[in-house]
């Protein structure tokens, strides 16, 4: 069986050195593509008037290398102010080789607003800084012709809009960092033919021992069929096939037999490889593509959440996706691997992908080692102000850019579970909100659109749909046998809610339910050996982390220890997921510099995680 992260990078014959090659969606691969990564013309249009000054249709002076934005050091620019709008050009001949089929532009992500033109006529339009986008291009252009592809993106400093942990002010400051406008996610152009596959849906049936397939196409075309052939390292497992024109979304089932079944786990992160066909009634095979597929489960029993009918205690961290020199957009395909890599050698099992949508690649590398990851958006920048009664004002855009997300990453199988908001403060009354209404609609749709994962409605403080799947809270208290005051109760379903901190806080959140509860933001313990020695302690104006900075090492390691050891002892916690991976800026609170180089003894972090937690010991009634 092939590994689809070898897929072979299709270089631009005109740079030397084409940044980020590989092919930018493993989860839905075809063999003909080109790169558009590179060398762009480029333009800030400060004053968002560049469509009336034909930029449509002129050179641009300045040069930026895609896909990186352009306040990323990578990009060749570096310029970290606001930007209300910037254009890119770039001009690509058509292979001769694509002849009969149909160009299709793909955009990973672009920041915030885009619109797309090829040869002066508009293409696309999207909204959202997180999620992907396409224009196909027949009778725009064919085989052979030249391609001007311009982009504007709007990246507006006002008004609600999803930004994730992007600076609202000039400066970064706290825990928002320095933003991203523009493209920052690769750039490609793939032939199709008339009628052609759509990503499938990927539903792993481990009771039955099979794979659900949804199959959505380009168009109904009689004679046609799809065929799927599943295999392993041993060949062909299964093969099935369905007419393509009686569906508009046709399915099948890839039943495993016994002996060939294999199920994804953290410690055999086994995928079994799917090819794809359209096939004519001629049997001509019209469009091709491979996938991978994990065969495991995730459900719930009482307060545990079972992975395979097992409990499997989720030691996850925070990781942010953040690189210094690349901003929210890794250097090269090797820094994605190397996250995962470090975080595990730290002893977490997973993360929390935080306030980001992260590029497919990660989730793809996430399946091949074995990494459990909750799918997050980065749904900050909806508060209107000061914290009140309705001062969350999410639009719809924020449902729309994240059944977006949910759809591009259903097929993964290290994402066991889904999580669309995050610490969305906001007083809970007896007046119905925007809150409520986009909190209920963004997990009524994910579970509309998923009914395999478990749902978090919100992480951390506002919880406002009774019937959300999982429970959790933030707690950042770092003395030991205080938080342990804090996270008792859970046994008696009256676990920590945020954020009962002082007396006579106001209310945020619907009463626990007896839901699986697990503490998804703790620790954050601010390090950073260098500046504890100059400053003495407390030098906050150089960074910043939660509580008091330990004197020393040895006193971080006491500290890490008691507060893991106090959520890996209560047999009704499911987990956890401390803050967090890496420095980010001015965040020194993570377990590795923001470089990725080590800060501490990450044989001691892993050794207070590794020993067994309580939820994991007590089998009773696992399959």
């Amino acid at each position: 069986m092939s590994d689809l992260s070898e897929v072979r990078p299709h270089p631009d014959p005109r740079n030397a050195e084409v940044p980020r090659p590989e092919y930018p969606r493993p989860g839905f691969v075809r063999d003909d593509w080109l790169t558009l990564n590179g060398t762009w013309q480029f333009a800030f249009d400060p004053g968002d008037s560049g469509l009336e000054r034909g930029l449509v249709h002129a050179e641009l002076r300045e040069r930026i290398t895609v896909p990186f934005c352009p306040e990323s050091e990578l990009s060749g620019i570096g310029e970290t102010d606001f930007h209300q709008a910037v254009w890119y050009r770039r001009t690509v001949r058509i292979p001769e080789s694509w002849r009969g089929r149909r160009p299709v532009l793909h955009f990973g992500a672009v920041d915030h607003d885009a619109t797309v033109w090829v040869n002066g006529r508009e293409v696309a339009r999207h909204s959202g800084g997180f999620t992907s986008f396409s224009a196909d291009l027949g009778g725009v252009v064919g085989a052979g012709d030249e391609a001007v592809v311009v982009v504007r993106a709007r990246d507006s400093r006002q008004g609600p809009q999803a930004r994730g942990k992007q600076s609202d002010q000039y400066a970064n400051y706290s825990c928002h960092y320095t933003r991203t406008t523009g493209i920052w996610q690769s750039v490609w152009l793939e032939p199709v033919a008339d009628t052609h596959l759509g990503r499938p849906r990927i539903t792993p049936d481990l009771a039955a021992g099979c794979f659900h397939l949804e199959l959505p196409l380009s168009g109904s075309r009689a004679g046609h069929r799809i065929r799927a052939r599943l295999t392993d390292e041993q060949g062909t497992v299964v093969e099935a096939s369905v007419a393509a024109h009686l569906d508009l979304a046709p399915r099948l089932v890839l039943s495993v037999p016994e002996g060939r079944r294999r199920t994804w786990s953290p410690e055999d992160p086994h995928l079994y490889e799917i090819q794809l066909d359209v096939v004519s009634g001629s049997g001509a095979v019209v469009d091709s593509a491979r996938c991978t597929a994990g065969l495991r489960s995730v459900t719930i029993e009482g307060k545990r959440v079972l992975l395979n009918g097992k409990p499997v205690f989720q030691r996850l961290v925070l990781d942010q996706g953040w690189y210094p020199d690349g901003l929210m957009t890794a250097p090269d395909d090797a820094a994605l691997v190397r996250d995962i890599e470090l975080s595990l050698a730290a002893g977490f099992n997973g993360a929390r992908l935080h306030q980001k949508v992260f590029e497919e690649r990660f989730l793809h590398h996430a399946d091949r080692l074995g990494y459990l990851v909750w799918g997050e958006f980065g749904d900050w920048g909806a508060s209107s102000g000061p914290l009140s009664g309705d001062n969350q004002q999410q639009t719809a855009g924020f449902a729309a850019q994240w059944l977006e997300a949910v759809e591009r990453d259903y097929s993964h199988p290290s994402i066991i579970g889904w999580c669309p908001l995050n610490e969305t403060r906001q007083q809970l009354h007896d007046r119905h909100t925007t809150l409520d209404d986009a909190t209920r609609a963004m997990f009524l749709a994910t579970k509309a659109a998923d009914t395999s994962r478990p749902v978090l409605d919100a992480s951390g403080y506002s919880h406002r749909v009774a019937e959300t799947d999982v429970y959790d809270s933030h707690c950042y208290e770092q003395d030991p046998e205080a938080f342990r005051e804090l996270m008792a109760g859970l046994d008696k379903n009256a676990p920590f809610i945020n954020p009962q901190d002082e007396p006579g806080d106001m209310e945020w959140s619907v009463p626990y339910r007896g839901q699986p509860y697990f503490c998804s933001e703790f620790g954050g313990i601010w390090w950073n050996p260098e500046e504890a020695a100059a400053a003495g302690g407390e030098d906050r104006d150089a960074s910043w982390g939660y509580g008091q900075r330990p004197r020393d090492e040895v006193e971080f390691h006491q500290r890490f220890a008691g507060l893991t050891g106090v959520l890996l002892d209560d047999p009704d916690m499911f987990g956890y997921c401390y803050t967090q991976l890496t420095d980010v800026f001015q965040e020194q609170n993570g377990v590795y510099r923001f470089d990725r180089s080590v800060k501490l003894d990450v044989e001691r972090v892993r050794a207070a995680q590794l020993r067994p937690a309580a939820i994991e010991s007590d089998d009773e009634g696992a399959a």
